[in-house]
């Protein structure tokens, strides 16, 4: 998980040309083990700018070097907020995706934005309802 927030980071600063920090880890598959020793290749892009925050995906593979091959053993989406020196919010350059594969990326990462407001927003009430000392 250091790693796809590391690799994911390294996508975002390179979109946004701003320091980045993780807003959120919003979904990770893990979908097959990495052993020791196992040369491990994560792949990041941007799917999605909005007006301080990107999604990032990360794509982690294992590859047999003899065999030349790779195999898919996680996906994460990571959202970074981009920031100043003092720790304020900075807008980012929009994403304009090209591909088909783009377009998809850019309009499932609009889909999962929605779901995480929604997400917010009911752990708000949780907590309103809880009390003060209740943490979700």
């Amino acid at each position: 998980m250091q790693f796809i927030d590391l690799v994911g980071a390294v996508s975002a600063v390179r979109h946004s040309h701003e320091i980045v920090v993780s807003a959120s880890l919003d979904h990770i598959d893990f979908v097959a083990p990495v052993h020791v020793g196992d040369l491990l290749i994560l792949k990041a892009s941007v799917n999605r700018a909005f007006r301080t925050s990107m999604e990032v995906g990360v794509r982690a593979m294992v590859e047999d070097a003899l065999g030349q091959t790779l195999r898919h053993v996680a996906t994460a989406y990571v959202t970074y907020v981009a920031v100043d020196r003092e720790g304020n919010r900075v807008p980012v350059p929009c994403v304009v995706p090209e591909t088909e594969h783009q377009k998809r990326r850019y309009d499932d990462a609009a889909r999962r934005r929605e779901m995480r407001a929604g997400e917010t927003q009911r752990k708000k009430e949780l907590r309103a309802k809880l009390g003060a000392g209740w943490h979700v």
